[in-house]
């Protein structure tokens, strides 16, 4: 699995400049970030602070390498 250039602070503060009243147009322009990424982690990480999104990423790679062990 491809790892992301974005830490999971990054993409928490990119979340909230959407919910500040940025375009995805104007957040995709100044970040570097396409804007299927933006949609896809707005799906899955909405509402979490960064404290809650870098626990879920470290969970996610805990059972990612579990699962390649088994």
């Amino acid at each position: 699995m491809r790892k992301s250039k974005f830490s999971p602070t990054q993409i928490a503060n990119i979340l909230k400049e959407f919910d500040n009243g940025k375009s995805v147009e104007q957040i995709s322009r100044e970040q570097s970030v396409s804007s299927a990424s933006f949609y896809k982690w707005r799906s899955r990480y909405a509402g979490m602070n960064s404290k809650e999104l870098k626990r879920l990423k470290e969970l996610e790679e805990e059972n990612t390498i579990a699962d390649i062990r088994c």
